[in-house]
Formats: structure tokens, sequence, C-alpha cells
């Protein structure tokens, strides 16, 4: 077994402090929204989704508010009963001004039929994708991907390997911790699901050696099946990245002008899956989602079960509140997330979590010169040079940042977090590759 851990793992990779310790020894709350709730139009990746409610029009939860635009869309739903009260811009996460649906809430929560009736044994792969894209399921582990899409390639029968995300290496964040050990049932179920749909797949629930616990119980739930295995995986970060995953569980590699497809795997995230099995088994359309609320500054950390467009503030409340003013608000973890100005924000399907911290340790030191120490280089999965990258972003030579492979950086952050320099190069290295990479989508 210890072979397997040693060989399950990539290259590269930190081994920060991981702070779970915080919440994750506590089950999942449910908490109840404030009065209003917003439901910004784009909460994934694609076109913005069309508004099919009009101001003053009630509303029940579960109730479609907006339809998909497009193939690479996904449709959004009321999570409470109540009426509309505006559509408008409204501020989200990322400092964006966002076409949103405000919905004064009724407190009543009446549902709404649900999206389908029909028995999963009638099912084929056709009803299967077109229901989880009516449900509006997009990946919850944070780039918001359209699942049916994912779960629509173009080759179907060369995908062989369905990956669960349950790696969670992105220190803090609990939540998929916690529906492994809650809801092990709807994650098998789920993953089933997907494997259904690939005539040639096999089902892989990926999980990291610091949650022996979770390996044992969905090694005992899976055991005699025939489809589906449990594999261990190195504690390290960024083990859960998609490329690094999929090494550590196929020893395939991708790049950046290939999916996951390419390789023949799909890959989706614990909440993702268990929400497939919601949409599937019980006719329910994506309407909350699973939030760590966590941070030296924040009174009770744990992960709440959030319908979607409540407010942040009301979360940082059902966590009882600040213990101490917070230096740093972070939506996500300490490595990939970002730093938020305002948390008069709403909850979405890709939020995962709410990071409050008393230090903001980036702010504390002033970069200096590079020291071409290497550490950067040992440590990034890519297997980069992200001194030289960062050199060249900061002034722009686009060709000379493509020709160190600079479009191949997964923007995990491990060469920023070793650089005893303390230079901000995975920021450098971001926005560069963005320019890069939107011209290289316009050409």
């Amino acid at each position: 077994m210890m072979i397997d851990m040693f060989k399950n793992t990539f290259k590269g990779g930190i081994h920060p402090y991981d702070g779970k310790d915080l919440s994750k020894d506590k089950p999942i709350k449910e908490m109840l929204p404030g009065p209003e709730l917003v439901f910004p139009l784009s909460q994934h990746i694609g076109a913005p989704a069309e508004a099919v409610v009009k101001k003053g029009d009630k509303v029940l939860a579960g109730q479609l508010i907006a339809k998909a635009s497009g193939f690479v869309s996904a449709p959004v739903y009321s999570s409470v009963s109540g009426t509309v009260k505006a559509i408008e811009k409204r501020r989200t996460t990322t400092g964006d001004m966002t076409m949103s649906i405000i919905i004064e809430n009724d407190g009543q929560y009446e549902k709404a039929e649900p999206i389908h009736k029909m028995r999963y044994e009638d099912m084929g792969r056709d009803d299967i994708i077109r229901i989880i894209g009516e449900a509006g399921i997009v990946g919850m582990g944070g780039a918001g991907f359209p699942t049916h899409v994912k779960l629509s390639p173009k080759e179907p029968d060369k995908i062989d390997t369905v990956i669960v995300n349950c790696a969670e290496c992105e220190p803090y964040l609990t939540s998929d911790y916690r529906k492994m050990l809650e809801e092990p049932e709807k994650l098998i179920k789920g993953l089933e699901i997907e494997v259904s749909l690939f005539k040639n797949a096999r089902g892989v629930l990926a999980v990291e050696d610091n949650k022996p616990d979770c390996i044992k119980l969905l090694r005992e739930k899976t055991e005699g099946h025939d489809k589906i295995s449990v594999v261990a995986l190195k504690t390290k970060y960024p083990q859960g990245s998609e490329r690094q995953l999929i090494y550590a569980v196929t020893k395939r590699e991708i790049n950046s002008k290939m999916l996951p497809a390419d390789a023949g795997c799909v890959v989706n995230n614990v909440d993702t899956v268990i929400s497939i099995c919601d949409a599937i088994m019980n006719g329910e359309p994506l309407t909350h989602r699973i939030v760590t609320v966590t941070g030296d500054a924040v009174k009770e950390p744990r992960n709440f079960k959030v319908l979607t467009g409540t407010n942040y503030n009301d979360l940082i409340e059902a966590a009882g509140g600040f213990k101490e003013e917070p230096a740093k608000i972070i939506s996500g973890g300490p490595m990939m997330g970002f730093a938020m100005f305002d948390t008069n924000v709403p909850v979405t399907k890709s939020s995962s979590a709410l990071l409050c911290m008393t230090k903001d340790e980036v702010a504390m030191y002033e970069p200096s010169a590079c020291i071409n120490c290497g550490r950067c280089v040992d440590v990034c999965p890519s297997r980069l040079v992200p001194s030289l990258l960062a050199d060249h972003a900061e002034h722009f030579n686009e060709e000379e940042f493509k020709a160190l492979y600079g479009l191949e950086c997964v923007e995990c952050g491990s060469c920023s977090y070793v650089c005893p320099a303390k230079r901000q190069l995975v920021q450098s290295i971001k926005t560069l590759r963005k320019i890069c990479l939107a011209k290289r989508k316009k050409a």
C-alpha cells in the first residue's frame, strides 16, 4: 500500500500548513439565507444565462429563473420562494458587476415540481446528459465548466477513466472531506451514473492519504464493485489540479492545448458528482452547495450547506462572526483563491470557501531581487522555470514567455510560496498567460 501511495503522485509540489483541523471534525450545518438573494446570470464558463422571469414575478424554490443561452452555458434556478425584486447588475466575489436576478425571500421555501419524473432505470445516455444540463450543474471545484459539456466528448468510446477529485489539496478547505464522510452513497451513485455514460470506462475515487477515514469508508462502500475503485494519492499540493491528478492516477500527461478527454479521462469534483446524483435520482436542480468558512479570524469555523444566492455576510454571521478583525478575506483557498474587498456578494455555484485571516502574509514582505536559488523550479508541477517566466511576464515579452512554455503554468502558486525573495511569481505569470490565451482563442 505504501508503494501505491508513493507512485500515485507527480513531480514537484509543496507541503504548506493545511489548516484543515479548524473545520474538518464538525458536521455540515445547514443554514438559511437572509431576506434578499442575488443570482448572477454568469456563474459558469461560457455564455451567461438569459432571465426568464421579470420584476414582480412570484417564484418557487427550484424554479427556473434563467435559461442556458447556448451549448456551453448553464441555467440558473431560484433556491427560495419569493418575489423578483429586480434584474440589475450586482457585485460578485471577483469584484465584477454582473447582471443578476434579485429575489425577495418569503421565508416559506415552497418547492417547484422536480425537473423530471423519470426512473433512472428507464433513462438512456442522452436523457442523463440532458437532465444534467437542465439541472444547471457545473464544475463546483472552482472552474464552473458546464458538466453536460464535459460529459459530451467527441469520442465517448475513448473515455476509459472517470475520476472523482477527492484530493481537496487546497489548504483550509474541508467541504469535500465532510461530504465524503456524510454522503458516501450519493457520491458513489453519482460516479456510477457518470461511468454508465461511457461503455469502456471505469470509475476512480482519488483521495489524498491524509484522509485515511475517507479511504477506508469509500473502500468499504465499493467493495466488490467491478467498475469503481478507490486510489490513495500522496498528500501534496497541488495534487487536485486536473493535470496532476490525471497523471497521478493514469500516468498520462496533458498540456494547455488538450482536454482531459484527449487522455481518455473525465474529471469532476465531489460536490459536482453528488449534484449529478441529486439531479438524476431525485429531479433536483443545483440550488445549494457546501462552503467552508474558516481561518483564524473566524469564531466558529465549519462547513455550511448554503443556498445559492445567499449573502457572504450571512455566512460570516452563521460562523459566529469575527473574533478578530481580518487583515485579509479570500474567496476560496489561500493558494488559488482571490482576495475580496467586499463581502456583500452572493454565494454562487462555484463558491467553495470563505477564508478570513488575521495576518496578510503577502503584504508583510517587500519582494527583493531573485537570488537564483532554483526552489521555484524544484516545486513547479509543470517542470517550468517560474523565475524566468515572471521576468518575461513583467516586461510583457510574449514570444519569450511562450518559448519557455509559459502557457503550461497551472497557476498553482507553489513558486510564490517557496520563493525566499518573496517575489509574486505566479501573479505576474498569470497576467501574461491570460493575455496570451485570449489572443490564441481569438486567433
